[in-house]
């Protein structure tokens, strides 16, 4: 069998593989792992396996033991997670891998996978409803919470200034929901993208120069791209959304005075694909990374930050990001965030262009 014949066949399992070094380090993994760990391969060979891969169960023993043996080892219905979804119960199958000793092949298979798919239509009609019917309530709170406001003002004009603080608190915190009220608008109004051919680079600069003129006027942003990237397929006003709101939530992290470092990063993942119910894939290798030098998530929230209402930041929203993740998803790509204290990476994968298609404004 020709060698690659094998890298074929490795590429077209349908379930998640990984194979392990004799240190435990990730030495090679198929498609499927990547969008199962959520990662590129680029980014992950080399790494820990217990670092990148969760299993509640004490496997690290029982894969030394049967390494030593030269056995295989199997492992039913565990919890298995990577820290950017929750955790699937999942049966492992590891191998010894012949003519590489100490080297272990993992096999991952998600019981849970089938059931989720199956489940996701009416989980979107759910929240499509749950969007709809938090847009009405926005709507019609907005219009006495204006008359309230406005009641408000006029009765500030015969008061002391003692009884002055108490209206302006009223017309402050109905402005503070009035804004809120029309995030929830916006994030049921979004239209569906008009995809055409974008550079995603120009995008970057218009939101890098608005960054720098307003809200992150502090920072330095750093531009570290690939010239040779092709068209991103996508709609180059909700794409610029997107870049503008991952600056502005970096600007807010980093401290005001001493100000920050903000990194976007662009390159080409060739291999990047993620994985369709119905089997197949989706090839997204276009990489946007936006990584800042603040203090980073906070634990509680590091994994639900996609999720609407869900805030590291007092009196935030939590709509910010959930709008991101819907924009990303309505482009048929992908975004995941890394954080540790010092560190926070949000990175973005979309499709390509077709080849002949050419830049649209």
């Amino acid at each position: 069998m020709s060698a690659s014949t094998q890298a074929d066949i490795w590429s077209s399992l349908p379930v998640p593989a990984v194979l392990i070094d004799g240190a435990d380090r990730i030495a090679d993994l198929n498609p499927a792992a990547e969008g199962f760990m959520n990662n590129s391969a680029k980014w992950l060979v080399g790494q820990p396996i217990w670092d990148r891969l969760a299993v509640d169960a004490p496997l690290e023993e029982s894969l030394e033991r049967a390494r030593r043996q030269g056995t295989p080892l199997f492992v039913n219905d565990v919890d298995v997670g990577t820290g950017a979804r929750p955790p699937l119960v999942c049966s492992l199958h590891i191998a010894p891998v012949s003519g590489q000793p100490g080297w272990m092949v993992m096999l991952i298979s998600p019981r849970e996978l089938a059931g989720r798919m199956t489940q996701s239509h009416s989980v979107k009609s759910a929240a499509k409803s749950a969007i709809g019917m938090a847009e009405m309530l926005a709507h019609e709170i907005k219009n006495p919470l204006a008359g309230i406001a406005g009641a408000a003002q006029l009765l500030s004009m015969n008061l002391s200034k003692e009884d002055l603080e108490l209206t302006d608190l009223i017309v402050g915190e109905t402005r503070r929901v009035v804004k809120l009220l029309e995030q929830v608008e916006q994030f049921g109004n979004l239209s569906a993208p008009e995809m055409r051919a974008v550079n995603i680079h120009d995008v970057l600069d218009r939101a890098r120069r608005s960054a720098l003129l307003g809200f992150g006027g502090h920072m330095k942003i750093i531009e570290d791209y690939d010239p040779s990237l092709p068209l991103a397929r996508g709609d180059p006003d909700q794409l610029l959304q997107v870049v503008l709101n991952l600056l502005k939530n970096a600007a807010e992290a980093a401290d005001s005075k001493s100000g920050g470092k903000i990194r976007l990063r662009t390159f080409y993942e060739h291999s990047f694909r993620l994985r369709r119910a119905d089997g197949g894939g989706q090839s997204v290798p276009l990489q946007i990374e936006i990584e800042d030098d603040g203090p980073g998530l906070p634990d509680d929230i590091r994994g639900d930050v996609f999720d609407p209402f869900v805030s590291g930041k007092e009196n935030g929203t939590g709509l910010g990001l959930a709008l991101v993740s819907k924009i990303i998803s309505d482009h048929d790509g992908w975004i995941s965030v890394e954080s540790v204290p010092g560190r926070t990476r949000f990175r973005i994968s979309l499709p390509r262009a077709p080849r002949d298609a050419k830049e649209t404004n």
